[in-house]
């Protein structure tokens, strides 16, 4: 029987209500053995100071993979290059294509000529990260403004003013332009399809799974009922739902957002 990881060890370092479930969901989809670290956030909501022992910045998601023969392992970091990393290796282990047909039948190479469903993809294997995570993180911290710990009661409602100003002004109708985009594209998946580069599961749904997740999780979604039905039918994929039962019985318990 081939060996779906051709020889190489993976280790994903994985944190709590963090970006690393994404590349759990992934390595579950390729059928991939990996060794899987636990790591929690503090009462400060950061990432623990042993990841930096991992990567110099400390943050999540990180993996290190180490193919036969290496003399050390390579560190790769942020949820894209991991991705693409391990599609680019190990792509061909899934039951159905991750990636979509780039061209059109016949128009291969051709300038212009590469299809929706591959545009959509290359397109939201960014947009996670460089349009929709930004604001998630910015509603994060103001959250956190308007209820400081530790702060007396009575000087509350001052950073409680200055963040609901921030989202008055900002962050609200931001985050609401990224829902009403979604729902649309949603709306008009090729050929009908549930995901968001049309009938089919794709690496793109896997990169988008944590911040739609995470907003299903902070925001109501009854006026974005495709948007709604999709955080849904993320959370049932198998695959998804494997690397959510490999943390349980490492930790006893999963916390999907933020």
């Amino acid at each position: 029987m081939t060996d779906p990881n051709k020889g190489t060890k993976l280790t994903l370092y994985w944190l709590s209500q963090s970006r690393s479930h994404r590349i759990l969901f992934l390595l579950e989809s390729l059928h991939l053995t990996y060794t899987l670290k636990l790591y929690h956030r503090g009462p400060d909501k950061l990432a623990p100071p042993e990841l930096k022992e991992i990567h110099p910045l400390g943050k999540s998601p990180l993996m290190t993979v180490e193919p036969p023969n290496c003399t050390s392992p390579i560190v790769l970091a942020e949820s894209g290059v991991i991705m693409e990393y391990l599609l680019d290796h190990f792509g061909s282990n899934a039951e159905k294509p991750l990636i979509p047909n780039r061209y059109k039948e016949g128009q291969e190479g051709m300038v212009g000529q590469e299809t929706e469903e591959w545009m959509r993809y290359r397109y939201y294997m960014h947009y996670a990260e460089g349009s929709l995570m930004p604001f998630l993180v910015m509603q994060l911290v103001m959250d956190t403004v308007k209820n400081p710990p530790g702060m007396p009661f009575f000087i509350k409602p001052l950073p409680r003013l200055v963040a609901g100003q921030v989202e008055n002004a900002f962050l609200t109708r931001n985050i609401t332009a990224h829902l009403e985009f979604l729902e649309d594209q949603l709306k008009t998946s090729p050929n009908g399809g549930k995901y968001i580069c049309g009938t089919e599961l794709t690496g793109a749904d896997i990169m988008m799974s944590f911040p739609v997740i995470a907003m299903a999780g902070r925001v109501d979604l009854k006026s974005f009922p495709l948007l709604k039905g999709y955080a849904e039918r993320l959370q049932l994929e198998e695959a998804y739902l494997a690397g959510v039962r490999k943390v349980e019985e490492i930790d006893g318990k999963f916390e999907a957002s933020l």
